[in-house]
């Protein structure tokens, strides 16, 4: 029963990666449509289960009626085949269709979608731009992927549960009052009016607190998450205190929010309570008066009190029910703002992907700011040909890792082109760009997996022989070898650590380097790829760079101009601009910028003399 249930619906199903709207309903409708056949049998099932439990209250009329008017000993001959019949119907008809309700919404809708949701939202905010990544917490951004999942299912299922299953009861309710008595339909009529009052002006603001509610909780998310992944600058600069007051102010501003929600919850409760109350009142006295009247039988009202009472039971919980779907919905709102966004960098329409033959790369006029005003990179033009070694220097600011970044088309220019053997890189898909460019930058991140997993990160289709080999040419095998974790594993299977905590920076540094070497790439970028090692490792290195270097096309960063000093032709960028261009001899001579900043460090480049 359990996998029958759980095949109907396909959480991980192939799909598009497609925007999702920006509007609630049309949000929802997104996720829906696909499942609307199932939705609709599961509306009509819970439909029926809702009708069989009125049945059931039918009969406990007519059985307080056939009791008071059928003398006992001929009781089971004249009722013996009705008694039959609401006996089928209470222990096999209305609890396999109640199961079969509870099998399709909690074996198939809340898991299933739960992680639909959640899989092609990721998918799509996984592809957004390196500016949005940059502008916003990543626990914030997770907790809104992981959250409107959860929201939208059980906005679904409170919909089924609670204002479905209130409109089949009361549809079924009106239907026995009527039959019994037209006039018991007076109390229950204006119940249904202060009902859906309390609904439409006491619920909405639920709706509008929740938002507030959901945006507080995923800030405080983000809070912690920071505090928790930055944990060796805190303990560096003794900053506990600072980080539980930095915390603290995000979890005063969601108490706030959760207590602004649960007193408009509470206002509800009492609103519900005095209607529930009035109208057991009015139900259990109107129908006295009738059978005193002689116009109802005692059956009637035992069917109409018993009705009520399970009204009344259910108004709070299904109130309940339709306040959290307003909070769910709260929540979903909340989450389009940060999921729905359009991707700030996007492929064109059916573009190709990138070929690169030679590795010849040029900057025809270009121009970006970041969407400021002024700086950064002003008509910049440069070539570099193809297997030619290329060193960017310039003071912090110059726009050197700007530069790298447009190559990698992590944004749109502004003005210009990039061309890679003359192939304009916009037109082409960012995947098959950047499958071609080899990375190594002194930010490293690792991911938190094995040390093998993160080096094949370079090529996962590489045999275990080649990680291998990447790892010893990166001068990683030594020290990868010793390695060991709490759970026994060593080694290659060793688990890093969030962003490669376990490791110092050397040994990340090293272990980026094997995984760019597995990709061999034809077109390499190093920027600051040694900074974080020893000068005997990183002389090791240094060998090993040229290695890998020969027959690339290879642009490298360095402010240690010693690291960079022996390439073919070094590229001196102040204000965004190019200001000189020649070998490292060349440019010492023209005592220029390059000039000025080689005064100031000291040694050379491996073999070259200082000047």
């Amino acid at each position: 029963m359990h996998a029958y249930f759980e095949k109907l619906l396909d959480a991980l199903a192939p799909a598009d990666i497609v925007q999702p709207p920006q509007r609630p309903g049309a949000f929802i409708s997104y996720f829906l449509k696909p499942i609307r056949g199932l939705l609709a049998v599961t509306l009509a099932v819970a439909g029926l289960a809702s009708f069989a439990e009125l049945a059931l209250y039918a009969f406990l009329g007519w059985l307080v009626d056939w009791m008071a008017t059928t003398p006992r000993e001929e009781f089971l001959q004249v009722h013996g085949w009705s008694l039959a019949g609401m006996a089928l119907i209470a222990i096999v008809i209305r609890p396999a269709l109640v199961l079969a309700s509870r099998g399709l919404i909690n074996l198939t809708l809340i898991p299933a979608l739960t992680s639909r949701v959640r899989w092609r939202n990721y998918r799509w905010v996984l592809r957004q731009s390196l500016t949005f990544f940059q502008n916003d917490f990543a626990g914030r951004v997770a907790q809104k992927v992981m959250q409107t999942g959860p929201a939208l299912r059980e906005a679904v299922v409170n919909v089924i549960d609670g204002v479905w299953l209130l409109v089949t009861f009361l549809i079924g309710a009106i239907a026995l009052f009527a039959a019994l008595d037209w006039r018991l339909l007076i109390p229950v009529l204006a119940w249904m009016a202060g009902y859906s009052a309390v609904i439409r002006y006491m619920v909405p603001p639920v709706r509008r607190k929740s938002e507030t509610l959901s945006e507080a909780t995923s800030a405080l998310s983000g809070r912690v998450v920071d505090s928790y992944t930055n944990i060796l600058s805190v303990k560096l600069f003794a900053h506990a205190e600072r980080e539980d007051d930095f915390v603290r102010s995000g979890l005063v501003r969601q108490l706030s929010a959760y207590r602004a929600v649960m007193r408009a919850i509470f206002d509800m409760t009492v609103a519900l309570t005095v209607l529930n109350s009035l109208l057991l009142l009015a139900m259990t006295a109107l129908a006295i008066h009738l059978w005193l009247a002689g116009s109802i039988s005692a059956g009637a009202i035992a069917v109409a009190t018993g009705l009520i009472i399970r009204l009344t039971q259910m108004s709070g919980w299904i109130l309940r029910t339709v306040t959290t779907l307003f909070e769910n919905i709260g929540t979903i709102e909340n989450g389009i703002e940060t999921i729905s966004r359009p991707h700030g960098v996007t492929d064109r329409p059916r573009a190709p992907d990138l070929a690169v033959t030679r590795g010849a790369i040029r900057f025809e006029q270009v121009r970006f700011h970041y969407g400021k005003e002024g700086g950064v990179i002003e008509n910049l033009s440069l070539d570099i040909r193809p297997g030619e070694k290329v060193g960017l220097v310039g003071r912090s600011g110059a726009g050197k890792s700007t530069l790298v970044n447009l190559l990698l088309r992590f944004y749109d220019l502004e003005g210009g082109r990039i061309l890679i053997d003359g192939t304009d890189i916009s037109t082409v898909t960012q995947s098959s760009l950047r499958a071609h460019v080899g990375v190594v930058s002194q930010d490293t991140g690792l991911l938190h997996r094995s040390i093998a997993d993160n080096i094949r990160y370079g090529r996962p289709d590489a045999t275990r022989e080649d990680m291998v080999r990447a790892a010893r040419l990166a001068a990683a095998d030594g020290f990868i070898d010793g390695l060991s974790d709490q759970r026994g594993r060593g080694g290659y299977d060793v688990l890093v650590g969030e962003r490669g905590v376990k490791l110092s920076g050397g040994q990340r540094q090293r272990i980026a380097i094997a995984r760019v070497i597995l990709k061999d790439a034809p077109i390499l970028v190093l920027d600051e790829a040694t900074s974080a090692l020893d000068s005997e490792v990183e002389a090791v290195i240094q060998e090993q760079l040229k290695t890998l270097m020969e027959g690339k096309t290879v642009i490298a960063i360095a402010h240690r101009l010693s690291t960079i000093a022996a390439l073919d032709r070094l590229v001196v960028m102040d204000g965004g601009r190019i200001v000189e261009e020649g070998s490292h001899r060349e440019l010492v001579r023209r005592g220029g910028l390059y000039a000025r900043l080689w005064e100031r460090q000291s040694g050379g480049f491996l073999g070259l003399p200082a000047e």
